[in-house]
């Protein structure tokens, strides 16, 4: 007999993109509407909710025994979900860590505990792959990680955590440990000209990024990043999400930018030592 909760709203992709990896897709009855993750849970489940706001009613017409969110901002949601007797679980983990122990506490929670400790280890062999590549750079860029422009906000502890993974160094470290976005904003933009960043990354949470717009901001021709135009964009579906996503697609986009640019300097380093010898 299946364990577990059975009629699954999933308010936020992560726990669609897990279940269906666990082959535990069945139980969902309805998902975020930003799901992309993965395609086929578009075509094939209702979509009831946004990130802040949801359908209540078609939800409890769904007639789930468990809604599954993320994040203190999907309280209001929570509430009225579990007012009309839907109980609901939300996490609010916020580091690479946490996104491995949720993927076993989920698998756990629907009866499939062997099930998410293979994925889990899968995608933790996968980020230790990557942190040894990482490791063997020549050369650690400084990474400025922008998750959103007006008002800039930097990364997200687990964003910073896989840059460093990735074989870069995260800027703004201190700001990565604010969990809440309002304490990650840069209150004077000119202190990322002050910690020169060789790279600067965006992920304008869904809306598309728009380098010209970096390269206008007053006194922002200093930033090595800006000079050299090393202003590249990882898709928010890939990163900002504290699901599998990151772990895999997210960081392996983050190392193939940090990667170039050590290539590139490594080369740029040899013919400086050419010319000198």
């Amino acid at each position: 007999m299946r364990s577990g909760p059975r009629r699954i709203v999933c308010l936020t992709e992560e726990p669609t993109e897990v279940l269906y990896a666990l082959g535990e897709q069945d139980r969902i009855v309805g998902i975020s509407g930003f799901t992309v993750r993965p395609p086929r849970a578009r075509k094939e489940k209702p979509k009831v909710s946004a990130f802040t706001s949801a359908k209540i009613e078609r939800i409890l017409d769904l007639k789930p025994d468990m809604a599954i969110g993320f994040s203190d901002i999907q309280a209001d949601i929570a509430r009225d979900l579990i007012k009309a007797g839907v109980e609901v679980w939300i996490s609010n983990h916020r580091s690479v860590a946490g996104i491995l122990a949720y993927v076993r506490r989920l698998g756990a929670l629907v009866g499939a505990a062997d099930k998410a400790e293979a994925y889990a280890r899968g995608l933790e062999a996968h980020v230790e792959r990557v942190r040894a590549q990482g490791a063997a750079l020549p050369k650690h860029p400084r990474v400025y990680f922008e998750e959103w422009d007006d008002p800039p906000i930097t990364g997200i502890r687990w964003v910073a955590e896989l840059i460093r993974v990735a074989g870069g160094e995260d800027v703004f470290p201190e700001r990565a440990e604010q969990s809440l976005a309002k304490h990650r904003i840069l209150s004077d933009p000119a202190d990322v000209i002050s910690r020169r960043p060789d790279i600067m990354l965006a992920s304008w949470c869904g809306k598309k990024f728009q380098p010209a717009s970096v390269v206008a901001r007053p006194g922002w021709e200093a930033v090595p990043a800006v000079r050299n135009g090393e202003l590249h964009e990882i898709k928010s579906p890939i990163i900002l999400q504290p699901g599998p996503a990151a772990l895999t697609d997210g960081l392996d986009a983050l190392h193939a930018v940090i990667a170039r640019w050590a290539t590139r300097w490594q080369q740029r380093s040899g013919l400086r030592i050419c010319r000198l010898g």
